[in-house]
């Protein structure tokens, strides 16, 4: 035999360690998904807009992506999802914007944000109550 009975016991240590060691790992990862360990964790509703004329007598807000919203609402500076009389269309439904492409534009005076939402909003319902989530995407102001 090559080497002595001192020598030949390192590889068996070294094999049953490492053994233990990957036991141990893919515990810990079978554990999580048995648990859900980090399941709980949920995505802000997200979405792409344009402003025109920011700073204006007139603002419109456009989606160019709706990506994972539900919608964007215009909110007004107390939380509120605007209301007719906030809109120059005269129109509640268009303090929601649910569709890419689709447009809405404000020309009463004030400060207001677009918000894209999960679930669903409609004018004057405060953003925060009516929303599953939402999250702020932009902000303009009308004078």
């Amino acid at each position: 035999m090559i080497g002595s009975d001192d020598e030949r016991a390192v590889s068996p240590v070294i094999g049953v360690i490492l053994m233990v060691a990957i036991t141990v790992i893919l515990a810990a990862v079978i554990a999580a998904f048995v648990l859900d360990i980090g399941g709980g964790l949920e995505e802000d509703p997200r979405a792409g807009i344009s402003i025109e004329g920011d700073n204006t007598d007139s603002v419109t807000v456009t989606v160019t992506d709706l990506g994972n919203a539900d919608g964007v609402a215009l909110v007004d500076d107390d939380g509120n999802v605007v209301t007719d009389t906030e809109l120059a269309s005269g129109n509640a439904d268009d303090a929601t914007i649910e569709s890419t492409g689709a447009s809405s534009e404000i020309d009463e005076t004030g400060s207001y944000t677009a918000q894209a939402y999960f679930g669903s909003v409609s004018d004057g319902d405060t953003i925060d109550d009516s929303a599953s989530a939402n999250s702020i995407v932009g902000d303009f102001e009308v004078v």
